[in-house]
Parts: C-alpha cells; structure tokens; sequence
C-alpha cells in the first residue's frame, strides 16, 4: 500500500561542480517547512530542466540562538525541544538529499538578506518554495518577491502544506474566511489532487554549482548553537525528521481498525508510555510528513475498512480541522490577538504575572494541571485533552488570566506549535471565538481521574507527589498531616497550597464571562477600551463586595 513509502539509500559523488552547463537555469531551493522528499511540488519543480540546484536553509539567530532571558531553555523564539527537532529535521533532510546527488546548504543570518545575496552571488534564475501563510512568511515572501521581480527571477511557490489553498477557499465565500467547520467543509470540497497519485519524491537531483565565496555549513549541533548548559534537560521523546514521520505514519496505519475507529473527544490524556494519539503532529508542522499525503492513506484505509468514523472526530476529520484554522487565520487581521480582531469576543481578562508564572513552571497546587505542565516543558508535546485542560484552567475555569499570554507559553514550548492551529485554540478554550459555551470546563480534579484513578500520570512528572496514596494524588491539601508526612510531601511546603479554590474561582469565571458576553452583545462586538476598562473595574467592586459579604455572614455565624 503507498503508506509504506520509505527513502531508499544511494551513493553519489560529490554534489559539487565547479563547471558551468549550457543546459537550463540555476534553481534556488529555499526549505523552511517542507522539509521532506516526497510530494515536494516546489523540489520537483526546482530540478525540472535545471543545470544546477541549490537546497538551502537559512538558520535565523533570533530564531535558534540562545536567550538568557527566556524563562526556559531555548532562544527568544523556541524553546529547546522544538529547535532539537528541527536540527533532527534538518540532518534527515540532509541525508535525504545525500542520497540522490545533492546536500542542505545550511547559511547563517537574517533569511531575506542572506537568499538575495545567494541569489545574486549564484546566478539563480529559478527560485522555488512552499507557500505559507503564516504573517511572517508572508512579509518575508513578499520582499523576496519583490527583489525577484525586478531581477527578473521566476518564483514558484506551490501550495503543498495544507489540503487546500486557504486563499481559494476565502475568494470562493466573497473575500470572507468560513467561521465555521462545516461551513469551511461546503466551500472546500474536495481536494483537487485528491484522485492523483502524488509524488514519492524524486531519484535524483541536479548538482549544487559554485557557491563561490558564500560561508556553507553543515547542520548544527544544539552545543553549536551555544547550548552547553543544558546538563540533564529531558529531551523530547521524538524525533524530528521525513524518516521518522514516515515510519510513525506506517506503524500508525498497519492498524486499520484502530485508524478507522479513531474518534478525537477520545482517548486518553493520561497515556505518557504510549500515547493514545499518532504523535504525527510535529511532523506535520515542520512538514516532514506531507499532509496531503496523509490524507491519501487515510482514505485508502476508509476504502478498505466498511465502518468508520467521520470528520469532524476522525483522523481525516483532524487534517480538516487543521485546514479550517489555517483558513480563518489566513483570512482574519490580528487572528493572533483580542484586540482589533473581528471575530473575537472582547473580554477583560487579567495579566496576573503571579499566577501565569504558576501555571507555567507547573506550582498551581493541582497536581493534573501541574503534571500537564512539567510534560509540556519537558517533552514539548502533550495529549490534544491535555492541552483544554490547562488552557481552560488559565482562561475562562479557574485564574481567568488572558489567553494571550498561555498561547505565548505553548508557542514557545510545544514541539507542534502552529501559529494558525495555536492560537485557534487558545480563541476556542477560552470562550473567545468559535465556541461560546463558558459554562462547561474541565475540572482540574475530577476529569484527570476519570482517566487515571492511581495517579500514574502524576507520579511520573511530579515525583515529588510519587509516595501519595491515590486517595489525595488530585488533591493532596486534603490529606491528614500524618499522611502527608509519610509520603514524604508537605503541602505549603514540598509541593504547593493551591492558588485558588476550584469552586469559587469557576463560578467568578463565568459570572465574569457573562457580564462580557452581554457587553459584546449589547454593543454589538465594537466593545472600546474604556469600555472594558469599565467592565473590570465593576466586576473587581462586584468581587470584592461579594468577599465582604461571605466574611460578614461567617462572622454572624461564628
């Protein structure tokens, strides 16, 4: 079956040549994502009737250098597990390449000034990569394209990172992006090269030509980078690259049954030693698995399996959803934030550095949230369930910090942090866009033990909580103080007091949520600053009058 795809190994000379050919252009490859062989439509077009290809990659200091002033391990951009797995891309990729006639050109600097230098340098008539939508990409591409067109360069820039062209879709609803997934389903239809077999990748490429005075390098070390210091740093358990994406694709699809009975609002948060979900995610995100390739797997096993489920809580169902968000985000100005963004309700949430430093480096006082966290840190990745746990957690259940500054966390953190599908999320956990139903949250008590009763999950992250019976393993502030002297964890002390009461904080969240939801509606969304302003200055009166209240009638009782 074509999920079997693998990347055969071959030896070539050496892929440099000094001579000059009167046959076909210089073709620039520029990898960012993509970093993969098969179905590469802008590789392919690269080689095609090329004299010479140059695959490049640019590596941005800000991007991979080290920051002492990051709150974790990483540089100003990443943190350290997501730039592990893109060095471990980076090397696959590069021997990927080794294997038929070429190498990574690795260079160094800011990547629009370092491509035109190559450009002019090289004498690259014919400049190819993927398209991306992300704002970044986007302002890059367009100075790159700007230099090309008057230099006369042919650019091709294919879209093979998404199922669909995130701009077709929104031209196809009047200059509109879908807000909703079914909607996004009607106007996408099916994909147009769905019926074609694509590409595996190619068996050869043309040779790199001179590079005349240009610093080449080979991929980097993560102690190259400048990170000496990492000592016993956890890495991530996986690892990046094509090769890699390939064999977890086949193992997860030699179990047909278990593809075609996949169902999202299930499986297990809990599960560290075998995940309960494909973990293919980071792959996708860096593009070492092609996701339109994914999608052709998925459907050949539906073509062979009589019973299975549909999008959106299949497998299939989850690239769509990765579209969707790609989609609206494309099409959305400020996606990335509350304010000036259309289709985000107007909140006045809190930027309490306190209890976001908590959060964050896992000392809430409540052990799934805490366990959530420190696996996050530690391994860049955690369960899809995982992940609505601790952000609803932060926004809208219990510290109604804003979830701006949680998306900040996982995008430095997360392995498969995507701009688009990031903050997606962070809109849909907190209540701010997509779904409105504040009223339903994830207990940070009760919805971890449902899955994980003994508290395995806990005990592994948190080992300072290992010797809790599981009595108290959710809520250890609740165990007798001779107990938690054997278990060797005094809570105040060995492990943190929580930093709010679940039940009062979740009830102040959604009094709040209401109160802004009935400001957005009466105000028809054009919510101003001065108008939140306001509204939080009533709901601190209404909180603390509410406080002076409880105190009053406990002292009547007492």
């Amino acid at each position: 079956m074509r999920f079997f795809l693998s990347l055969s190994s071959h030896t070539h000379t050496s892929p440099f040549l000094k001579m000059d050919s009167q046959f076909g252009p210089r073709s620039l490859m520029w990898f960012r994502k993509g970093l993969r062989i098969h179905d590469n439509p802008a590789l392919e077009y690269a080689a095609k009737d090329s004299s010479f290809v140059y695959p490049v990659f640019v590596i941005d200091p800000h991007y991979m250098e080290p920051d002492p002033n990051a709150f974790s391990l990483g540089s100003a951009r990443a943190g350290l597990n997501r730039i592990q797995f893109l060095l471990e891309s980076l090397s696959d990729l590069d021997g990927n390449l080794r294997n038929i006639g070429s190498r990574l050109l690795v260079l160094k600097g800011e990547p629009g000034e370092v491509l035109v230098q190559c450009l002019k340098e090289w004498n690259v008539k014919k400049l190819c990569f993927e398209y991306d939508t992300d704002p970044y990409y986007q302002a890059l591409d367009a100075r790159i394209k700007k230099y090309a067109s008057t230099t006369g360069i042919e650019i091709f820039c294919p879209v093979s990172h998404t199922l669909f062209s995130p701009e077709d879709v929104i031209r196809k609803n009047g200059g509109r992006p879908p807000t909703t997934y079914q909607s996004f389903l009607k106007l996408a239809g099916q994909p147009s090269w769905a019926s074609c077999p694509l590409s595996s990748g190619i068996s050869w490429l043309p040779p790199i030509g001179d590079v005349e005075d240009t610093k080449i390098s080979n991929v980097p070390t993560i102690e190259e980078l400048g990170y000496v210091d990492h000592g016993e740093e956890e890495f991530s358990p996986f690892k990046g690259g094509e090769t890699e994406a390939l064999k977890r694709l086949s193992e997860c699809m030699s179990d047909e049954e278990w593809v075609a009975n996949f169902e999202k609002p299930k499986g297990n948060p809990s599960a560290y030693l075998k995940p309960s979900t494909t973990v293919l995610s980071p792959y996708l995100k860096f593009g070492c698995l092609s996701s339109r390739y994914f999608y052709q797997c998925l459907k050949e096993v539906h073509k062979k399996v009589k019973h299975h489920t549909s999008p959106p809580v299949s497998l299939l169902g989850q690239l769509l959803w990765r579209d969707f968000f790609y989609t609206v985000a494309f099409g959305t100005p400020n996606f990335d934030r509350m304010r000036d963004n259309r289709i985000c309700k107007q909140i006045p949430w809190t930027d309490d550095s306190e209890l976001l430093a908590a959060w964050r480096d896992g000392r809430t006082g409540y052990p799934w949230i805490d366990a959530i966290m420190v696996q996050l840190r530690k391994w860049g990745w955690m369960h899809h369930l995982a992940r609505h746990c601790v952000a609803c957690f932060l926004t809208r259940g219990d510290l109604f910090v804003n979830w701006e500054r949680g998306r900040d966390v996982f995008e430095r953190l997360l392995v498969d942090s995507d701009w688009s599908i990031n903050n997606g999320n962070w809109l849909w956990l907190s209540c701010s866009s997509f779904f409105y139903e504040y009223n339903r949250i994830y207990s940070p008590i009760s919805f971890g033990k449902k899955y994980d009763p003994n508290g395995d999950f806990i005990r592994h992250f948190l080992p300072v909580l290992k010797d809790m019976p599981k009595e108290y393993i959710y809520e250890p502030w609740t165990a007798p103080h001779s107990i938690q002297i054997k278990a060797k964890c005094l809570i105040g002390k060995d492990y943190p007091k929580p930093v709010v009461q679940h039940d009062s904080a979740s009830k102040e969240c959604k009094r709040k949520l209401a109160e802004a939801y009935a400001l957005n509606k009466k105000l028809s969304g054009l919510v101003s600053e001065e108008d939140l302003r306001n509204l939080r200055r009533k709901l601190e009166e209404d909180q603390n009058e509410g406080i002076q209240d409880r105190r009053r009638k406990r002292k009547l009782i007492g």
